[in-house]
Parts: structure tokens; sequence; C-alpha cells
């Protein structure tokens, strides 16, 4: 009669070390977010502009060698390798005010794009969860700043404050665009308030701070990011236009001054396009780089906009965008 040899350690509980801890519902969102976008080329091809901006404002001497704010040079010449894209009439090397002047126009878009989502938040899904009065109150104060011209609005509060630092201008920016977010959040917590794993919350006897940060806001991920994008989009452009009519530092370095010096040298009239062109240009790609990540995260968010491969009746696959026609059967 033979024996069954049972191998040792078999039968006795495991190691609670030695097993890998369950991914929380922030790394199980932020993963599936990751694998979207990887395989979204708008996502990539925004990802890319903003990378490449990114990397000009974080080290920008070793890409311009030139010093941006120096009149050393001569005046209103044109593109050649010592000057890629000429110089300015007053002297200044193009190319290297638009790689130093990343920085600052970065900042803005991030900073205030940050702040104005997290208001978002607070102003959107807060007065959905907590209802009542909360509810009442801030969704008017959003309402109200919805139905009011939000540039002319800009214009007319930043008039009031000194034009020489940052922070009036991201302040004002936060202010004014954080309400459409606010609207997007509310909705969504809206729906999610009723489901399944909420009531278990509540039984649980889970508070309302940790049901709303641990349960709603991991739940809404893609579209919190879509609010960020899409704020900071708008940020991008709303601060260009205004420091291009002057309600900005003109002693900043930035693409939006940029223009506002090349207006005022008459750069178009003197044929100096590459003055004036550059930095639109870099504005138009980097609001351009935030709108595909926005579309491509509103893609990831909403499962009827996702690309779907179907088979077609000649044995071909075919990707359709959106609401995708029932397939026909063959």
């Amino acid at each position: 009669m033979t024996t069954m040899q049972i191998p040792a350690g078999a039968g006795q509980a495991a190691d609670p070390g030695q097993l890998g801890a369950a991914p929380t519902a922030t790394e199980r969102a932020a993963g599936r977010i990751w694998r979207a976008v990887r395989s979204n080329k708008k996502a990539a091809t925004g990802a890319i502009i903003l990378l490449i901006f990114g990397v000009m404002s974080v080290i920008p001497g070793q890409i311009a060698h030139d010093n941006p704010e120096a009149f050393a040079y001569g005046r209103s010449l044109g593109p050649s390798l010592a000057h890629l894209l000429g110089t300015t009439a007053n002297g200044q090397d193009i190319f290297a005010q638009v790689v130093w002047g990343a920085r600052e126009t970065m900042i803005i878009a991030l900073v205030s794009g940050i702040l104005s989502t997290l208001l978002s938040m607070v102003m959107g899904i807060a007065a959905a969860y907590l209802g009542g009065l909360w509810d009442h109150g801030l969704n008017l104060i959003t309402d109200i700043l919805l139905i009011i011209p939000t540039f002319p609005l800009l214009i007319v509060i930043i008039a009031y404050y000194p034009h020489s630092s940052l922070l009036p201008m991201i302040a004002v920016l936060v202010i004014t665009g954080y309400s459409y977010g606010a609207r997007q959040l509310r909705a969504e917590a809206l729906a999610l308030r009723s489901r399944d794993f909420l009531e278990a919350a509540r039984v649980r006897g889970e508070r309302k701070l940790y049901i709303i940060f641990v349960e709603i806001i991991p739940s809404m991920t893609s579209l919190i990011m879509a609010v960020f994008l899409g704020t900071a989009m708008y940020n991008v452009i709303a601060a260009a236009g205004l420091q291009f009519i002057g309600f900005g530092d003109p002693n900043s370095l930035s693409w939006g001054t940029m223009l506002y010096w090349a207006q005022n040298g008459e750069a178009l009239q003197t044929n100096q396009y590459l003055w004036a062109i550059a930095p639109g240009l870099c504005i138009a790609l980097l609001g351009a780089a935030f709108a595909l990540l926005n579309y491509a995260f509103d893609e990831i968010g909403n499962p009827a906009l996702q690309r779907v491969k179907l088979t077609n009746p000649r044995g071909r696959r075919s990707t359709t965008p959106g609401r995708i026609r029932a397939q026909r059967a063959r």
C-alpha cells in the first residue's frame, strides 16, 4: 500500500505578507484610464504634444541657449542658423522667447486647471450628494456664473488688480472657469447617488466624507480628468487673450505677452510674420493637445462614444464610432 506524501506547507494558511494587497478603487480606475489612453490615438497625440511643451517649460535653457530678454542681436533679422525664427524689432531672439515662454503658459494652464477642477468637485459633487439647502445654494452660484459672459467678466475683474503677478489672473480664471465642470460633475453625482454600492456604504455607517472621497470620486475619474483638460484648454486661450490685449504683465515672458509685443511692434505690417505666428501656433497646439485628451477621456468615460470593432458580412473588420448600429444578420 502506497502512501501519498503531502508537500511541506500544504494546508497551512498563507502568509498575509506574501500576498499582494488588493488594488484600491483609485488604483483600478487609474489602471483602466492608462490602458485606455495607450489604445486611443487622440489621447496619444495630445499626450505627445503636451510632453513636448512640458519639456520646453522644464529645461528651456538646454533647448534655447540665447537670452530671451537680451537686446543683443540685430533688429528684425530673418531666420538663420544663429536665430532659427529670426529676431524681433527690439533685437530679441524669437526662438528663445518661444521656448522660455512655455513655462509661464504651462503654469497658468496646469495651476488654474487643477484649482478649477477642485472647486468644481466641491461645488458639484458635494452639492449633489448632500442635497437640500447645500444643493440649492451651491447650484444657484454655479447657475449665475454660467449665464454671465465669461470673457467680458474676466476683463472687468482683472482690470482692478495689479498686473505684476500671475496670482490675480489665475484666481480670476479659477473663479470664472469652474461652473461648467461643476454642472457636469453634479449631474454624474446625482446619477450615482442611488447606486447599490453607495447604499451599501450608507448601511455600513460610513461617513459622508468617506463616501464622497472613497466611493464617488474614484467612480468619476475619467469625467474629472475630462473636466480638468477642458478647463485647462479654456484657461490657456483666455489667459493668452487677456495678455494679448494688455491685461497681463508686459514684462513677463509668455506666449500671450509675445503676441502683445508683436502687435505693438506691428509685426504683420513689417513682414515679421514669425514674431506673431510662432507664439500663436504654440497656443493653438497646446489648446489642441488639451482638446484631444479631453475628447479621448470623454470616449473613455462614455461607452456610447467608444469605437467598437465589428465584423461586416464580407468578413472584414470595420470600426464605427459612437452609437454603434446593430450588426446585421448574415
